[in-house]
């Protein structure tokens, strides 16, 4: 047991160089401009909006669904 938790511990710390440059390198191709910040906002602000968008559909469909059977019932 002890032996193949050190031939992995000298695995890791034989691999993580290469780890290392490769992460280093990867920078070269993600390309951030000013528009990379504008993107990212846009994009969470969608998946932050959309919930309260069909909240307030459902609440709206639901609403008058509700007041449709209650007009029926006072007739």
């Amino acid at each position: 047991m002890k032996q193949c938790f050190l031939r992995c511990f000298v695995f890791s710390v034989l691999l993580m160089p290469m780890a290392m440059a490769q992460a280093v390198d990867s920078y070269r191709y993600a390309h951030v401009t000013i528009e990379t910040p504008w993107m990212i906002f846009l994009f969470l602000l969608v998946i932050i909006m959309i919930p309260f968008i069909l909240m307030a559909i459902l609440h709206w469909h639901f609403a008058l669904k509700k007041s449709k059977e209650e007009d029926a019932n006072n007739k």
